[in-house]
């Protein structure tokens, strides 16, 4: 039989500014290394108040990582020092390896009801390909499969496959998984994942159960109360969960859907000099790679 995987622990997204003023919540990030291993940071954008995201993140360097961007709902214009510009809109993703170096910047600009829902997502590169050639691939919404299984579970494959779809973000040097998965109420979600590699998912709507015996004394919730011993074992919008080892994840639900975007990669399992946009494997390469981008030599590739 196949083993599930159980519940190392549950993390509360955490209010915070980026950017130019940006107000977001971060899953997990600089703290959380390396337990997310091959990836550093999750961000929360989604808003309805125009003044926590207008502001964006201007122009900004990075190295070293890849940086996923999936949006909801909205509009991002981005462009960059390679030359490249367009607009990220609901539904689509856009997945840039920075390598060797790229200088960009992103616009939130909201829709028409000033919504503005999205996530972005920091993976790391192994040391052999930080300084690999920048690329990107823009995916539109269009281009993303959708598949429906028999109990009502929806999920957009973004990379990886399900159910003999696979998702159109191919050829990355993890080999991640990223899906948006909806489940109805009163249903079971089962998915197979890769032995040894990191399993996390981040609720964005409802709520489920993602420990099988609906036991939340069996793993560590950042923040809880350990003398609270009322506090549900469902987890809900804002919350990630991150997996111990195991062949399969199960996800239930009751009187609620639940919505969640579930990201899996293989761990890099080498040292990480990270400060600010730029993420190496030394102190010393991260004092050159600033010390370029003062002098104007950080670009490798125009």
């Amino acid at each position: 039989m196949p083993a599930i995987r159980k519940i190392r622990k549950v993390l509360k997204s955490k209010p915070t500014i980026e950017g130019a003023g940006v107000h977001l919540k971060r899953a997990f990030g600089f703290s959380e290394v390396p337990m997310f291993d091959p990836f550093l940071l999750l961000n929360d954008f989604r808003s309805d108040n125009p003044a926590h995201y207008l502001k964006g993140f201007p122009w900004h360097p990075h190295r070293g990582i890849e940086t996923i961007t999936y949006v909801l709902a909205g509009d991002v214009e981005h462009g960059d020092s390679l030359g490249n510009k367009g607009v990220i809109r609901s539904g689509d993703i856009q997945w840039m390896t920075a390598g060797s170096g790229i200088i960009h910047q992103e616009m939130p600009k909201g829709d028409a009801n000033e919504k503005m829902y999205g996530f972005q997502l920091w993976a790391n590169l192994p040391a052999r390909d930080k300084m690999m050639d920048p690329r990107y691939r823009d995916v539109a919404s269009s281009q993303i499969p959708e598949i429906k299984l028999p109990n009502g579970t929806t999920i957009r494959i973004i990379a990886g496959e399900v159910a003999g779809v696979k998702g159109p973000v191919r050829g990355i040097v993890i080999n991640p998984e990223y899906i948006d998965v909806t489940v109805p109420a009163h249903s079971e979600f089962r998915h197979p994942t890769m032995r040894g590699h990191t399993v996390f998912a981040y609720i964005i709507n409802g709520q489920g159960y993602f420990c099988r015996d609906k036991n939340p004394f069996t793993y560590e919730a950042e923040g809880a109360n350990y003398f609270d011993i009322q506090h549900d074992p469902f987890v809900g919008n804002g919350t990630i969960v991150m997996f111990d080892d195991g062949d399969e994840i199960r996800v239930f639900t009751e009187a609620h859907t639940v919505r969640f975007l579930l990201i899996s990669g293989k761990p890099i399992g080498e040292p990480v000099a990270w400060y600010g946009p730029i993420v190496m494997n030394t102190r010393e390469e991260l004092q050159i790679a600033f010390e370029e981008y003062k002098q104007g030599t950080f670009i490798k590739r125009k």
